[in-house]
C-alpha cells in the first residue's frame, strides 16, 4: 500500500523509496545508514552542498523575528528587499527589478503573463505568441507545461495554453521562420540557456546571440529561463552573462537557496519596468503568491549569495566542468559511452541506449546521477572535491562495463 504522500514524477503505485533522513557536503545517508555521493545537487540546486551552517542558522534567526509575512501593498520586509537586491547585482540586468515567488514553475508562468501584458501595455493586444524550443523544461504549471519542449510531459492534461509555437532546439533558421510568419503576434521568446531536464544541451555556437537579434528584429521580448543554469552553475552567475546574451526578462529559482528555502523570481530589465511603472495611478500588478517574498525563504537566499561570494563557488564550475569532461572523455575513448556534453558543472554522459539501468547500478554503488533518456546527467554542488569527482566517474565506468 503506497504512503499518504503523493510524490512527484513518480509511478502513484509505487511503495518502496528511499528514505533519505541526513545530508552534509556532497552526501546524504538513508535511515538504513547507507550514504549517497550526490552528483545531482538534488535537482540541480544544492549549490553550497548539505548542512551549511550559516544559511539554517539565518533561517531560524529570521523566523524567531518574523516567520512570514505577505508582501502585498503596503507591507515588505528586509530580508525580500536585501535579496532582491543582491540578486539583481549579479545578473547581467543592474537595474531590473526582481519578482518573487517560490518555484521556477511559479517563475516561467509569471514571466509569461508579464511578457503578454507588457505588449498590451504598449497598445498591442494582439502579440500573445511565445516561441519555445525543443528539448526545453519550463516547469509544470499551465504556461510552462505548454512551453515544454518534452512531449511527454505535455501529454494527458487536455487543453493547454493557446499561442505557443514549437521550434526545434538547434536549428535557428527554423526559429526565423516561424517568427517571421506571427511577426505581428509575437509576444516572447523563452529559452534556457543550457537545455538541462531535457537532456543537458547547450546552445549550438552563436544561437542565442541570434534570438537576440529576432527579438529585436520582430519586436518580442527575451526570457531566459535560468532556473539550472543561475547562480554559478555555469561558471557565471547567470548563463546569460556565460553565454554573452543580454535577455528582457529571466526566471530563477533553486541555486539563489541551494534549495534550503523554496525561493524563485523574475528579474525585469529595466525597459520592462519602466512600461509597468508608467501607467496611470490605480493600476495594479494583479499577480503574485501567498508566499512572494516570504521573509525565511529570503533570509535562506541572503545567506547563500553570501556564502557564495565568500567561497568563489560560481568560479569553482569551470574547474569541476574540466574535472567531470575529463573523466567523460577517458570513458568515451574507452567506449564506455558514445559522447558527453555539458558546459560549467552541469554535464551529461550519452549512452546512446536507455540510462535507466546503468542509473540503478550506479544508485546502488552509493553515487545518484540522473536518467534522461539515453543520457545520464551530473549537475554536482559546487563544492564537489576531486577525489568525490573521480568517484563519480570511476562508479559510472564499473556499471558501463
Amino acid at each position: 500500500m503506497p504512503s499518504a504522500f503523493l510524490h512527484s514524477f513518480s509511478p502513484p503505485a509505487l511503495e518502496r523509496y528511499i528514505n533519505l533522513v541526513r545530508g552534509e557536503g556532497c552526501t546524504v545517508w538513508d535511515d538504513a545508514g547507507n550514504s549517497y555521493l550526490d552528483a545531482m545537487a538534488s535537482l540541480w540546486y544544492c549549490q553550497a552542498g548539505h548542512g551549511r551552517a550559516e544559511i539554517i542558522d539565518a533561517v531560524a534567526d529570521q523566523m524567531r523575528n518574523l516567520e512570514a509575512y505577505n508582501t502585498f501593498a503596503p507591507f515588505t520586509n528586509p530580508a525580500a528587499e536585501e535579496v532582491s537586491a543582491m540578486i539583481v547585482e549579479r545578473s547581467p540586468l543592474p537595474d531590473g527589478r526582481v519578482f518573487l515567488c517560490c518555484s521556477g514553475s511559479e517563475a516561467v508562468d509569471t514571466a509569461l503573463k508579464i511578457a503578454r501584458q507588457w505588449h498590451l501595455l504598449r497598445g498591442d493586444p494582439g502579440r500573445q505568441t511565445t516561441i519555445t524550443r525543443t528539448n526545453g523544461y519550463h516547469g509544470t504549471n499551465f504556461g510552462g507545461t505548454t512551453a515544454q519542449g518534452i512531449a511527454p510531459n505535455r501529454e494527458g492534461w487536455g487543453d493547454l495554453v493557446p499561442h505557443f509555437t514549437e521550434v526545434p532546439h538547434d536549428d535557428l533558421e527554423a526559429a526565423a521562420v516561424a517568427m517571421a510568419a506571427q511577426d505581428e503576434q509575437l509576444a516572447a521568446v523563452i529559452s534556457e540557456p543550457l537545455q538541462g531536464a531535457g537532456g543537458v544541451w547547450p546552445p549550438a555556437e552563436g544561437y542565442l546571440e541570434g534570438l537576440r537579434r529576432l527579438c529585436d528584429t520582430h519586436g518580442a521580448l527575451l526570457i531566459l529561463d535560468e532556473v539550472i543554469c543561475g547562480f554559478g552553475r555555469t561558471g557565471e552567475w547567470f548563463g546569460a552573462q556565460h553565454y554573452g546574451v543580454t535577455p528582457d526578462i529571466m526566471t530563477f529559482a533553486k541555486g539563489v537557496t541551494s534549495g534550503y528555502q523554496p525561493l524563485a523570481g523574475v528579474i525585469l530589465s529595466r525597459r520592462v519596468c519602466e512600461t509597468f511603472e508608467s501607467q496611470p495611478e490605480g493600476f495594479l500588478l494583479r499577480t503574485g503568491y501567498t508566499y512572494s517574498g516570504h521573509p525565511a525563504a529570503c533570509a535562506a537566499g541572503v545567506a547563500n549569495l553570501k556564502l557564495m561570494d565568500r567561497e568563489g563557488l560560481p568560479r569553482r564550475a569551470a574547474h569541476i566542468g574540466e574535472r567531470i569532461s575529463a573523466g567523460l572523455r577517458a570513458l568515451a575513448d574507452d567506449g564506455l559511452v558514445a559522447g558527453y556534453r555539458g558546459t560549467g558543472a552541469v554535464w551529461a554522459a550519452e549512452l546512446g541506449r536507455d540510462s535507466a539501468a546503468v542509473r540503478a547500478k550506479i544508485l546502488e554503488a552509493g553515487v545518484i546521477v540522473r536518467p534522461i533518456g539515453t543520457a545520464l546527467a551530473m549537475c554536482p554542488p559546487l563544492i564537489i572535491s576531486d577525489a568525490e569527482i573521480d568517484r563519480v566517474i570511476d562508479t559510472m565506468a564499473d556499471a558501463l562495463r
